[in-house]
């Protein structure tokens, strides 16, 4: 009798687990539950699951997970298997290519103020606010010695991501910003040198009129041109458009640079920025899988023309 109630209730058991739905990462919910418990994360964060897209490393799926509070977020992705009872966390290389292909794929660099020689091997790409102060001591560095230094063996590119929710005129900043850089290109450099030196002068109130009053001073700058340019928020889609970008390309903060795609997320001394493009301007020299591609075509795509394309120079004959 009693062995005969220990089979049952061990029967009984047995059918309960089998019963029992079984976990899955792919299940929002239950992901959501466990990466909050992973990362001890707060009731007051909010958190995002995504869904699942193909991924670079075999067996699994990438999926991306939003942790957010207010203007702040980060994003983390996880490669969880097609089973989805197993999560790995980090960053998935190809040997074959260029461990920053993600970010070079991502980074749009045509048509945005630049400096230095086109077709350099290394190409900087800046992230940055107008009002963030530590973007303004960057901007002082870099400007201070980048194109000095490396005359010939750099590009810069500079982009806007003005961060609303901190800095109230930073996105009214960048959008005159483009105005001036639609007008003449090269005082968008001059612009941004004034903007970063007054900003303490500057508020959302006086914003226009400081611009105006700095368009005086600058030759070949049209103040009646421009200030039409701010009042209609011409180039408001341009900005927010880079902003895009930078989300996409998960940039959580300013300054933020890409060095031939190699992210610098905070701020960097001088001699640690120069020691990673001097190692890049070497690693270059052989492996010719990053640097300016130019860009600077003009040329207007018109559908059902013929594409003529010149015939690109060998690495012997580009500029170094």
């Amino acid at each position: 009798m009693f062995r005969a109630i220990s089979l049952c209730l061990l029967g009984a058991l047995l059918l309960g687990a089998a019963d029992a739905p079984q976990k899955s990462a792919f299940d929002k919910p239950t992901l959501e539950a466990y990466v909050r418990h992973l990362y001890v994360l707060q009731p007051q964060l909010a958190v995002t699951i995504g869904d699942p897209k193909p991924s670079a490393l075999p067996g699994f799926k990438e999926v991306r997970v939003r942790i957010a509070q207010g203007a702040q977020s980060q994003e983390v992705p996880l490669y969880v298997s097609t089973d989805g009872k197993k999560i790995v966390q980090g960053i998935v290389y190809d040997i074959a290519a260029n461990p920053f292909k993600p970010e070079l794929d991502k980074l749009k660099t045509q048509f945005q103020p630049a400096l230095g020689t086109a077709g350099a091997p290394v190409v900087i790409v800046l992230f940055s606010d107008m009002q963030c102060p530590y973007c303004k001591g960057e901007a002082e560095m870099i400007r201070k010695n980048l194109i000095q230094s490396y005359p010939t063996q750099v590009r810069l590119y500079f982009k806007d991501y003005p961060l609303e929710g901190l800095h109230p005129w930073a996105k009214a900043a960048a959008m005159a910003g483009r105005c001036v850089f639609q007008q003449k290109p090269d005082a968008f450099w001059e612009y941004h040198d004034w903007v970063y030196a007054h900003q303490d002068a500057i508020t959302p109130d006086n914003l226009k009129d400081q611009v105006l009053g700095w368009a005086k001073t600058v030759k070949d700058v049209d103040g009646i041109k421009l200030g039409a340019c701010i009042a209609n928020k011409a180039t408001q889609a341009e900005v927010e458009k880079e902003s895009e970008e930078a989300r996409a390309l998960d940039v959580s903060g300013t300054p933020t640079l890409f060095v031939n795609g190699r992210r610098i997320a905070q701020t960097i001394e001088w001699p640690n920025l120069k020691t990673i493009i001097d190692a890049e301007i070497e690693y270059q020299k052989t492996a010719k899988n990053a640097g300016d591609d130019c860009g600077c075509e003009v040329k207007l795509d018109i559908p059902g023309m013929p594409q003529i394309k010149a015939p690109a120079l060998p690495p012997a004959a580009r500029k170094k």
